[in-house]
């Protein structure tokens, strides 16, 4: 698939086009896989928290419509910040926008000091091999066997040096993970 073309910017509290364009973008991507955000209020809300003071919140555009949309917040006083969300329109999914908003997100974040980048990744459906089954028996064997399937984000994550480093189980309901990646950054 060819590249698409798009810039990167701000998501800002006075542009309530985009926010509005992200909304709907975090509800329409989420809407059939996760239960975090059921309706577009929800989505909104989330797109609103992201805009906070200490905050990131960056989107792909493309002329005046948004292709993705990345979050990250602070943790452990700047030194750890989580990836929270990252979205992609699906008819442009695969084309480098979700490489290039982690990037861009790597680059702000190490900008203000930071030496770890984390997310976690909800397996709601049955896409590894970490879902339906006892994470509480002999976890570490579990974590060095992970299967992805479906279209759960793992490989992803891992092309762009992200790491397994935990899961949470039950997380979502019984079976369901919360899968935790991480990579080091900066210096």
């Amino acid at each position: 698939m060819d590249r698409v073309s798009f810039s990167t910017v701000d998501l800002s509290t006075s542009d309530s086009h985009h926010i509005e364009q992200t909304a709907q973008l975090l509800f329409d991507a989420f809407r059939d896989r996760a239960a975090a955000w059921p309706d577009i209020d929800s989505a909104r809300q989330e797109v609103l928290e992201s805009l906070e003071p200490g905050k990131i919140s960056r989107v792909a555009i493309d002329g005046q419509s948004v292709l993705g949309w990345i979050g990250g917040q602070p943790q452990y006083d700047g030194l750890v910040w989580e990836l929270h969300p990252l979205v992609v329109a699906p008819h442009v999914r695969r084309r480098g926008i979700g490489r290039a908003l982690v990037e861009d997100l790597e680059i702000a974040v190490v900008e203000r000091g930071a030496l770890t980048l984390w997310l976690g990744s909800d397996d709601e459906i049955d896409e590894t091999s970490l879902s339906r089954i006892d994470l509480y028996d002999d976890l570490p064997a579990k974590l060095a066997s992970f299967r992805r399937g479906g279209d759960h984000p793992a490989d992803f994550y891992r092309r762009l040096g992200f790491s397994i480093v935990g899961v949470m189980p039950d997380a979502n309901g019984r079976g369901k993970p919360d899968i935790f990646f991480a990579k080091r950054i900066g210096t």
